[in-house]
Order: structure tokens, then C-alpha cells, then sequence
């Protein structure tokens, strides 16, 4: 059952890494509305205090969506791209063109889940209640009237503990700030629909390839790096062999590893580092000739195979 289960995860995995980013964008985005709706039902817990609504409400919808932010550009690859290369080339070869293209492929993916919390958290509305309610004029409500201050009677408003005479308010005060809450949804949908729109044309008018070879070239990239990603994985698993066999005089292989070692012929021991840097970093799409380069592992194929090293 574990091996059933080991090889459907991994199914998985290689389902997702074979799909473009708009599939992988949505799989994020759907984990976003679960997570929200199941920290509403069983965590939301407004604290029914003036100022500790404010704060409460905000943190609920803005410190959520900020980890997310940090945890997307984190678990980018084009991140660590950029630190590779100002760690290893200062940035001397990074364009003005090629920075903000990284900036946005960076952003873009990162937003993905912090937009989707914070959409999700205006549309429902509970957050924006408990955080608004205090502000709301007591004088906008017929025929209310308390000798409580107004903000500490209408912090109240979002919890069950309403004093009696006030019951017949909270479902006015509730349906307002609802509307003023997910009118702010939809309105953020809006632009970031239209935003995302305009980039993408702006981004296909610039482009120099053809609609066609970009998606030949995502293609490219997305096979080359789960080769090498596979290939490393082998290589590595092959060196440490050769290691533990050396220390023990003899490894224990089981028979899958065994067979996929057999077949390492050619294999380089070791990789220098000046390999590794070379074909680490960022890289935008060139020519030389009229021969395009797709990525650095491409480039040093090239300087290789004409310098004969």
C-alpha cells in the first residue's frame, strides 16, 4: 500500500510539473479558498473590543496573504536565479529588460494566493465586519439610541453577545459593511483582471518570438529542467555508490538502482564548480547567427562543443 501510495504522489508531482502555470496558478488559487473558508469556520474569532477589532480584522485578511507573498517568491526558482547571479556575476550581465522580466515572473506567480485570500476574505466578509464595525455612525441607524460611546456598543456588533436592545441593529450593521466589503472584492478582481490583461499584451506585443517558439521555449525549459533535475538525482546517487563501495568495499544496491547504474556510462566523476556557475543564473533568450539559445545548459553546449573542452 506505502509503494501504491509513493507512486501515485508521484504521479501527481509529475502531472502538475508537466502542466503550464495557469493550472499550477489555479491548483494554488483552490488551496487558498480551502485554507481561507477553514480558517473562517474554525479559527475567525472576533475579540468584540474597539481598536482590537481593527487590528484583528486587518491582520486576519493582510498577514495571511503577506506569508503567502514571502512563501511564493521563496519557493521560486527565478529567485534564486537572480541571487546566483549578483552572487557570482554581481549583476553585470543582468539588463534593465531582463530584471523587471524576472521581477515579474517572480511577483506574478508569488500573487497568485495572497490576491485569492484576500479576495475570498472581502467576498465573505466576516473579516471586514469585525474590523469596520467600531467606525460606523450610530447616527446612520433610525431610532438608535445608547448611552454607551459609539464605538464601544458597535464593536460589539459582530458577536452574539449584542445587549438586547441593539439585536434588531446588527443585522442592518452586518448587511452594510458586507456591501462596502465585497464591493472592495469585486472592485480588486476587476483591476487585477484588467491589469493582468494589459500586461500579457504588453508582454506579447515586446516580445521578439513568435507566439509559437515561446511556447516552444517554455517547453524547452520545462523538459530540460525536469532532465536535469532526474539526471542529478542519478549522477549523485551514482557518485555516493562509488563512495560508500570504496569505504565498505561493497554497496547494497537494490535491483531498480542497480540496473539504472549500469546503464551510467560516460558518467563524469566530477563536475567542477566553474560548471555548476556557468550554467546557473538568470537567461533571457538569445541568438547567435541565427541559431537561438534557449537556456544557459544551451549556451554552454555550444562554448563547448566549439571550444573542443
Amino acid at each position: 500500500m506505502s509503494v501504491l501510495i509513493s507512486e501515485f504522489i508521484k504521479f501527481i508531482a509529475l502531472y502538475i510539473k508537466s502542466k503550464d502555470a495557469v493550472v499550477f496558478n489555479g491548483l494554488i488559487g483552490l488551496a487558498t479558498v480551502v485554507g481561507q473558508t477553514a480558517y473562517n469556520i474554525l479559527a475567525f474569532d472576533c475579540p468584540c473590543s474597539p481598536k482590537k477589532n481593527y487590528l484583528y480584522g486587518l491582520a486576519a485578511i493582510g498577514v495571511p496573504a503577506l506569508a503567502f507573498f514571502v512563501i511564493g517568491v521563496m519557493l521560486n526558482r527565478n529567485t534564486w536565479d537572480v541571487v546566483s547571479e549578483c552572487r557570482t556575476r554581481k549583476c553585470q550581465k543582468l539588463s534593465v529588460t531582463a530584471a523587471f522580466a524576472l521581477l515579474g515572473s517572480i511577483v506574478g506567480r508569488a500573487v497568485v494566493a495572497p490576491i485569492t485570500w484576500s479576495v475570498i476574505s472581502l467576498l465573505r466578509g466576516v473579516a471586514y465586519v469585525c474590523a469596520f464595525s467600531e467606525f460606523v455612525d450610530p447616527s446612520s441607524l433610525d431610532n438608535f439610541t445608547s448611552n454607551i460611546p459609539g464605538p464601544e456598543i458597535m464593536a460589539r456588533f459582530p458577536c452574539k453577545d449584542v445587549p438586547d436592545p441593539f439585536r434588531n441593529y446588527s443585522g442592518e450593521v452586518e448587511r452594510q459593511l458586507k456591501y462596502e466589503s465585497q464591493l472592495l472584492g469585486w472592485l480588486l478582481v476587476g483591476i487585477i483582471s484588467l491589469s493582468v490583461f494589459l500586461l500579457l499584451c504588453l508582454k506579447n506585443c515586446f516580445s521578439t518570438l513568435g507566439y509559437h517558439q515561446e511556447a516552444y521555449w517554455s517547453q524547452f525549459r520545462s523538459s530540460e529542467q525536469a532532465l536535469f533535475q532526474r539526471t542529478a538525482e542519478v549522477h549523485a546517487k551514482y557518485n555516493a555508490a562509488e563512495n560508500v563501495k570504496n569505504f565498505f568495499g561493497f554497496v547494497a544496491l537494490e535491483n531498480q538502482e542497480k540496473e539504472l547504474l549500469a546503464e551510467c556510462k560516460g558518467i563524469k566523476s566530477v563536475i567542477p564548480r566553474l560548471e555548476w556557475n556557468r550554467v546557473t543564473g538568470v537567461y533571457m533568450y538569445r541568438e547567435i547567427g541565427d541559431t537561438p539559445l534557449y537556456s544557459r545548459l544551451n549556451k554552454w553546449v555550444m562554448y563547448t562543443n566549439e571550444h573542443g573542452c
